[in-house]
């Protein structure tokens, strides 16, 4: 008589909980990956903006209040699109010929990312958990 090859139910049922297990384990993991890291493309960002800010500022003698004032000249101070969403962040610009602030709020808090940040003319960045930062927020890097 000839033996079937193949596998039983059984031993399948076996690899697909195994996979199961492997998966509840690793997704939690890679989703905090990804929130960590558009967090910290948020800071990079941010610190991209004081730079582009402070060029702006020794070219024309006042600071930016909009993406626009810095993206558009020829040679741009930011290159970009500033108005969607960034790697699960939005920005937010304003200020006058004398100040600026700069926002990177998560486009869903607890998704996207679990800080806010701020930075402004001193080129501090500070963070609010789970929330908008503001000038009040504590400094990144001190808690």
């Amino acid at each position: 008589m000839k033996k079937n090859q193949g596998f039983t139910l059984i031993e399948l049922m076996i690899v697909v909980a195994i996979i199961a297990i492997i998966a509840a384990i690793a997704i939690p993991n890679l989703l905090r990956s990804r929130m960590q890291s558009n967090e910290s493309a948020a800071v990079g960002n941010l610190r991209t903006i004081v730079g582009a800010q402070t060029a702006f500022q020794s070219a024309n003698f006042q600071y930016a209040a909009t993406f626009d004032e810095l993206t558009t000249p020829t040679p741009p101070f930011l290159d970009g699109d500033w108005t969607g969403t960034k790697s699960g962040y939005n920005y937010v610009m304003g200020g006058d010929a004398n100040a600026f602030n700069a926002n990177a709020n998560a486009a869903q808090y607890g998704v996207t990312g679990n800080r806010g940040f701020f930075t402004d003319a001193s080129g501090v960045i500070r963070f609010e958990e789970g929330g908008d930062a503001t000038a009040a927020s504590p400094v990144l890097g001190t808690t």
